[in-house]
């Protein structure tokens, strides 16, 4: 399967080195590129990308409020957040609008493949600097929870599924979290799909946050 890809970034060069990184990978097609929040929204609209690489900073809209949108709507298109930026308040507000992974531009061009190969799954992708702060920011909102933090829920999470969920919440892949738990991957699977849809959120990272804020790990 060809995962199709967006570039987002106001600098022509970044963009032009980034398509021709990504262009040497037969599975990575780069069908546009946008140089600002609005553009890219746009062509989210009109190309349907599986992953969409974008930048925080940029003219017109910026790439918060571009993921936010972008999340919100209809479109299926996952946000990988690339950036030189690794400021707590750039890192949360990217992953509160709904990417689903979050790289610095000094990043690998191997971990940047491999994150577009994540999202296009279904699975998020922190760089290691990035995932330390997140882990922080549970850390410090440990314990703000209700006495019963799953009370809001529809339905409640099983006690493997909260399980699953501390481990997903460090970044893990559904691989990692099988061999640390002695479970299938399948299986990992299948619980991530039940964890989604009993926290009504679209991917693993939303997940994370959100169980965090109620209390959950």
């Amino acid at each position: 399967m060809t995962i199709r890809v967006l570039l987002v970034d106001d600098q022509a060069l970044f963009r032009e080195g980034l398509h021709t990184l990504l262009s040497v990978h037969d599975d990575l097609e780069v069908v546009g590129e946008a140089s600002n929040g609005q553009e890219a929204i746009d062509a989210v609209a009109k190309l349907a990308p599986d992953v969409v690489l974008m930048d925080l900073r940029m003219p017109v809209l910026n790439g918060v409020a571009a993921t936010r949108q972008i999340t919100q709507s209809a479109a299926t298109s996952r946000v990988i957040v690339l950036t030189t930026f690794d400021d707590d308040d750039y890192v949360f507000d990217g992953l509160r609008a709904g990417a689903v992974g979050y790289l610095l531009k000094d990043v690998p061009s191997a971990k940047l493949v491999e994150a577009i190969r994540a999202a296009a799954r279904g699975e998020s992708f922190l760089q290691p600097s990035v995932a330390a702060k997140v882990v922080a920011e549970f850390s410090r909102l440990a314990g703000a929870g209700t006495a019963d933090p799953q009370q809001d829920l529809v339905e409640p999470l099983s006690e493997r599924e909260l399980e699953i969920l501390a481990v997903l919440a460090t970044g893990a892949s559904n691989r990692e979290i099988a061999n640390q738990l002695y479970i299938t991957e399948g299986t990992v699977k299948n619980h991530v799909t039940n964890i989604l849809g009993k926290l009504a959120v679209r991917d693993r990272t939303q997940a994370a946050l959100k169980a965090k804020e109620m209390g959950l790990i």
